[in-house]
């Protein structure tokens, strides 16, 4: 291809809306234009990138036996109620009406419908295992759309599901799935990592994350650098840090403690270590009737090291707050403790609360916490002799580096990561609320077992530029770049010559099967080298008089300093070689 048969639109500058490194290189590049917030159109360049994304899925997709559909963008809303996701899902959920007032959704994904066709077409065992995939445009109402194609809210995404007979045969057909999207993360050039995840809003047996790992990723990924050990931080088990709880060794006192409401700051006045603090965080769910007002309240008081962090997931999962919770407010604060936050602690509350500790709480002794009354904090506080034993002790904490892994084979690292795909083991939890059954052996109706798997096709160009780029643009893998090479002519309209040459030059790059623009543009060298240094094409072939008076060309890839001098014929081969 030639350049002028293409349309190459760069900017010298970023706009002033975009954040990160991606947003900004992908707009300058002229590969995306912002038509709506989270909503872009995808210029030429940006389109060639998401056919290869497209291409390379497709092929492991089919190679790992799952079957390509295409289910609609917009659908009926009655599918989504059988599941209960209409109401659940939350303004993320766009939801529309027809002239005939009918509800419809645009769809952010496709359990629904895919089940639907399950249990229409599959009726029997013989017909099972069965994997069907498309790649669709989506759609999620985000509260902040942000970071150019990395948090938008229109996203193209390859979404599949399986269907088997039981979870021994969906296992299998999930790890088949795991492997086809090694090959695919593999075959793009990605350095990444498959963390083990929570299921999130999709629910399910089995999660694994694909994070491409990148310092500017949302995500942290939790890893033991000397075991096969990955997780994503809201899953990754926090083992208690205290192997066993030491006697008391100090009275409890009611300490003031003015001004200081933080555990950073009481432990700084009292010139005690952060991690013999305790920190107080106060959680309420809600039990409502069928009219939908509230019933009951039940308010938890949760505790973790001064150290450590709260995980909302894994609270989330605790008996009793699985239905559903919040943080409770300050009016409900003060009603059970008596005093507003900051001087929170578990002795002595004005109402009962629920007291879950962290497994390295309910070690500690001699501890630090506060003593439900303004610019006071209670020391030397020990389970059993000062208060009551915890009703329930769990891991609720995020782990920190350092922290033991749990296989026993090291210690724990963390890195960001971008999450591009999502692999889960649903089990039935959409089969049966759909009623999707077939047939087995002795002709009883049973549950079709689920998988669903998902990749962010627009995301991982976001994820790719995050994770390559320098200070002169994209630096593309070569399977993603929108071209493999360019033929840089210089002089090409003037120099008869050199637009010989780089027109058989481009004709051979062809005919071998390569991915090949060449930029007939006219554009003085600087500003033409600049152009496709910023689109991140990985080699450029660059064809002067000079040159061609030795005999060479110059080649240079994109992450090289310097050039190469290689005889023009073989140029092609050369560069072949490279890619």
């Amino acid at each position: 291809m030639k350049a002028s048969q293409t349309f190459v639109s760069t900017l010298k500058e970023a706009p002033a809306d975009a954040e990160v490194i991606s947003h900004k290189l992908m707009v300058r590049a002229g590969m995306i234009k912002r038509l709506g917030a989270g909503i872009y159109s995808y210029m030429p360049l940006g389109l060639r990138v998401i056919r290869k994304v497209e291409a390379i899925v497709r092929e492991e997709m089919n190679r790992a036996g799952a079957i390509e559909l295409l289910m609609p963008v917009v659908q009926p809303a009655e599918f989504w109620m059988e599941t209960g996701r209409f109401q659940k899902m939350g303004p993320e959920l766009l939801r529309v009406k027809d002239r005939h007032e009918r509800d419809f959704v645009i769809q952010p994904t496709s359990e629904e419908v895919v089940t639907d066709i399950a249990r229409q077409e599959l009726k029997s065992y013989k017909q099972l295992p069965r994997n069907f995939y498309h790649i669709q445009t989506k759609f999620r109402d985000e509260r902040r759309p942000r970071f150019g194609l990395m948090r938008g809210r229109e996203f193209t995404m390859k979404d599949a599901y399986s269907f088997d007979r039981d979870l021994e045969s969906g296992l299998k057909s999930y790890q088949a799935m795991y492997r086809a999207y090694c090959a695919i993360f593999d075959r793009m050039g990605l350095t990444y990592r498959a963390v083990a995840a929570d299921p999130g809003a999709i629910g399910g047996d089995a999660s694994q994350e694909f994070q491409v790992i990148a310092d500017t990723g949302e995500d942290a990924i939790v890893y033991c650098p000397t075991s096969d050990y990955a997780a994503n931080i809201e899953l990754a088990e926090a083992l208690p840090l205290i192997d066993r709880r030491a006697a008391p060794g100090t009275p409890l006192a009611k300490t003031p403690t003015p001004g200081k409401a933080t555990c950073e700051d009481v432990a700084a006045l009292l010139g005690i270590p952060l991690a013999s603090t305790v920190k107080s965080l106060v959680l309420a769910n809600d039990e409502v009737d069928e009219a939908g007002a509230i019933r009951k309240t039940t308010v938890w008081l949760l505790l973790v090291r001064g150290d450590h962090s709260l995980n909302e997931v894994k609270a989330g999962k605790l008996p009793g707050l699985k239905g559903g919770h919040r943080f409770a407010t300050t009016a409900e604060i003060e009603a059970h403790f008596g005093c507003k936050p900051g001087y929170l602690g578990p002795i002595a509350p004005k109402k009962p609360v629920k007291v879950v500790a962290d497994r390295t709480v309910a070690a500690m002794h001699d501890f630090v916490c506060g003593a439900n009354e303004a610019d006071f904090h209670f020391t030397g506080v020990n389970w059993g002799r000062d208060l009551p034993e915890p009703e329930l002790v769990a891991d609720i904490r995020n782990v920190i580096a350092g922290d033991p892994s749990p296989d026993g084979k090291g210690v724990l690292a963390i890195q960001r990561g971008i999450e591009v795909g999502h692999v889960f083991l649903l089990g039935t939890k959409y089969s049966a609320a759909m009623n999707a059954t077939y047939l087995d052996e002795t002709g009883k109706p049973q549950l079709l077992v689920m998988g669903c798997y998902g990749i962010g096709v627009t995301r991982l160009l976001g994820a790719a530029i995050e994770q390559g780029h320098d200070e002169r643009g994209i630096v593309w893998p070569n399977a993603l770049a929108p071209f493999a090479v360019v033929v840089c002519p210089i002089g090409y309209e003037r120099t008869p010559a050199v637009q010989e040459a780089a027109d058989r030059l481009h004709a051979e790059l062809v005919a071998a099967g390569v991915d090949v623009v060449l930029d007939d543009r006219g554009e003085r060298p600087g500003a033409m080298f600049a152009d496709w240094e910023l689109i991140g094409v990985p080699q450029r072939i660059v064809v002067s008089e000079r040159g061609l008076k030795a005999g060479t060309v110059e080649v240079q890839g994109r992450r090289e300093s310097a050039a190469s001098a290689v005889p023009l014929v073989e140029a092609t081969a050369f560069v072949k070689g490279r890619l």
